[in-house]
């Protein structure tokens, strides 16, 4: 790096250290169980918010997210559909035009290539074009990520092309506590949000405020404080971090782990907060590294807080290539604990 004089940084608008909103007792549910406490809630709260997809109904979604709830709402608000993403999508559209607010299944991202046209040049360009006299309050909830042995048409990560769309917001869940809390919020927005689940935490457990527990839109989370190393991460791979935070703590390195929870919007201020006080940065992501998202949180630290640096940004992602059937080559595609702390280790200069 360059020699240079570091600047003092304002201290950060980000509401990252203010408490998300309601809730009262907090209580173990898994993931999968906090997503549909979420629905129920919001179901209950507000009669225009309605559920569709594939296999919802009787079968209760391919990962048992919305089982039971066509025995309490019916017919009418849990509809299953034929086998076309685009129709669900299209039909959602349409049905958050005229007032209500749909809640979307799409049992694979990779099957939201199918409906990217009624997604991406239809609900996301609505209200703009309107000049803002029509919303389209929908939620579209679909899973990313490998490690179910789906092969390469069922396990890619494709958030980046979601966040890459002005007019869609784009969450991605890390834990059952944000499960919730994003979930109620999406459902609330109104404009369209992917919501991105991760296939391989429906059965983790973890704290859930019950109630009405919120988190909002756009505010990042620091699930680890530390001083050494910020790491960056989404998803399934912000437990992956904080599992090599743990190891690494007990060497002497001092990891801060942020969440971001929000994609788009993204707290850049959290972001940057963080760096201009570790100096470091780690970026994580379980995509391919090239033009992933990664790649948008480390041109936004390298434009605005490079004079924070103490040495290049670094970032580890999925390899390049297809996702494999193979468990054993499907698992070396993608960052585990052991290759995010060995990276942060070369970082840290040990």
């Amino acid at each position: 790096m360059p020699s240079r004089v570091r600047r003092p940084r304002q201290r950060p608008r980000s509401n990252m250290f203010t408490p998300d909103q309601g809730g009262k007792t907090t209580r173990e549910l898994t993931y999968r169980d906090a997503l549909r406490e979420a629905l129920q809630e919001e179901m209950r709260r507000d009669p225009t918010v309605f559920v569709m997809g594939e296999d919802v109904g009787r079968f209760g979604g391919i990962f048992g997210v919305t089982a039971g709830l066509i025995d309490e709402f019916g017919e009418e608000r849990v509809r299953d559909t034929p086998i076309s993403e685009a129709g669900i999508a299209g039909a959602a559209a349409g049905a958050a035009l005229v007032g209500t607010r749909p809640v979307v299944e799409i049992m694979f991202i990779d099957f939201m290539t199918i409906a990217m046209d009624q997604v991406v040049n239809q609900a996301a360009k609505m209200h703009y074009m309107s000049g803002g006299k029509l919303k389209v309050p929908m939620v579209v909830r679909t899973v990313n990520g490998t490690g179910r042995r789906t092969a390469a048409q069922h396990s890619q990560s494709f958030e980046a092309w979601f966040a890459h769309v002005p007019g869609l917001k784009v969450v991605m869940c890390s834990n059952p506590a944000n499960a919730k809390g994003l979930l109620k919020s999406a459902i609330r927005d109104d404009n369209p949000v992917i919501v991105i689940e991760h296939k391989m935490m429906y059965n983790d457990k973890g704290p859930v405020p019950d109630g009405d527990y919120l988190v909002p839109l756009g505010r990042a989370e620091v699930a680890r404080s530390g001083k050494d190393i910020t790491v960056v991460a989404t998803s399934i791979m912000v437990g992956r971090s904080l599992q090599a935070a743990e190891a690494l703590h007990r060497e002497g390195v001092e990891v801060e782990v942020l969440d971001p929870r929000s994609i788009r919007p993204l707290d850049t201020e959290a972001i940057l907060a963080s760096v201009a006080k570790t100096h470091r940065l780690l970026v994580v992501q379980e995509a391919p590294v090239f033009a992933g998202f990664g790649a948008e949180i480390a041109a936004t630290v390298a434009e605005q807080g490079l004079y924070d640096l103490d040495c290049p940004i670094v970032r580890i992602g999925g390899q390049e290539a297809p996702v494999p059937f193979s468990p054993s080559l499907e698992d070396a595609m993608v960052p585990n604990p052991e290759r995010i702390a060995e990276k942060i280790r070369s970082i840290v200069g040990m």
